[in-house]
């Protein structure tokens, strides 16, 4: 099987005055189709700079990332916008929810960007309402609405275009440990009924056992993988 994500030699540099900082350093690595890895690691260990990377909200300093068996290293920004309505999704922690529009309207912005428009947005965004319990908020605002229930709705918005690749960057960073337990299992649980691959960044040893394998990251390589049956020594 074709990995969906391919990862060959990737470093980033960040240069803060005549000091220059290495936030990930020469990572390897190969998700296959329907994998869900995670990976953990302490503040500033390259975690979030990889997720970025992966989602071309940034842009390596060496190497290369191929999704979906292309590869992204010529990629204009536009090509890049075209690849994160088609390809790919992502879940942040901070929700990042357009706040003028409901529940059902957030959830239909990337079909409406797409060029899509009527019959098939409706029982698309019906649809995701439903999976992630959020019917009966449809025509609420995010101001409106508490932070697992903004995040349910932010989950329903990056699987609303059916993307091969989902990336969440601390999904439960914003939400408490009940609400957070609830939103791993429903990212689990959409993500294999869709048969999405998922990579999720995460601080907690508990989301993280989502995962089917998890990496830990420090200054800015891979150190270790391990599964559900070895996680207990995780730090959260």
């Amino acid at each position: 099987m074709e990995p969906v994500v391919t990862i060959r030699g990737l470093s980033k540099t960040y240069s803060r005055g005549e000091t220059t900082v290495t936030a990930l350093h020469e990572v390897d690595l190969e998700i296959r189709k329907g994998e869900f890895c995670a990976f953990v690691g302490p503040s500033g260990c390259g975690k979030s700079t990889l997720l970025s990377l992966v989602a071309g909200l940034d842009q390596p300093t060496a190497g290369e990332i191929v999704i979906d068996g292309r590869s992204t290293k010529m990629l204009s920004s536009q090509a890049w916008t075209t690849m994160r309505r088609e390809t790919i999704g992502i879940v942040f922690q901070a929700f990042h929810l357009v706040h003028g529009l409901t529940a059902e309207e957030n959830i239909a912005l990337p079909l409406m960007l797409r060029g899509e428009q009527g019959r098939d947005i409706s029982a698309r965004v019906d649809e995701l309402l439903h999976r992630v319990g959020m019917s009966h908020r449809r025509h609420h605002r995010p101001g409106e609405l508490s932070g697992g229930e903004q995040q349910r709705v932010a989950i329903a918005r990056a699987l609303v275009h059916q993307p091969r690749l989902l990336l969440a960057d601390e999904p439960t960073g914003n939400v408490d440990s009940h609400q957070g337990a609830e939103i791993m299992a429903l990212i689990q649980g959409l993500a294999q009924s869709g048969g999405q691959t998922v990579l999720l960044v995460t601080h907690s040893a508990q989301a993280a056992l989502a995962a089917d394998y998890t990496w830990s990251m420090c200054d800015g390589r891979l150190v270790s993988r391990t599964t559900p049956t070895t996680q207990t020594g995780l730090s959260s």
